[in-house]
């Protein structure tokens, strides 16, 4: 697993977050794991519901290719 190192955050900042922590139950450690978590999975999802919408975008196409290939079968390509 990888290790992440944050330098040069402000004490106030890092005593709300051991704050919000300990109201929480947890070590702030683990508090500010889970945040990253979040926040990577949020993107994910995120991503995940764009590529949604842009499909749902998309016009279906449907055809039936029986004609195409009746056409080739007799000998009838046209390069459409």
């Amino acid at each position: 697993m990888a290790q992440v190192l944050v330098r040069q955050l402000d004490d106030a900042v890092v005593e709300r977050v051991k704050r919000k922590a300990a109201a929480a139950g947890t070590s702030l450690e683990g508090y500010v794991r889970d945040l990253i978590t979040r926040d990577a999975q949020d993107d994910r999802a995120a991503l995940i519901e764009k590529l949604r919408a842009l499909r749902a975008a998309q016009p279906r196409q449907t055809s039936d290719s029986t004609e195409t290939i009746r056409r080739w079968r007799d000998g009838e390509r046209d390069d459409d």
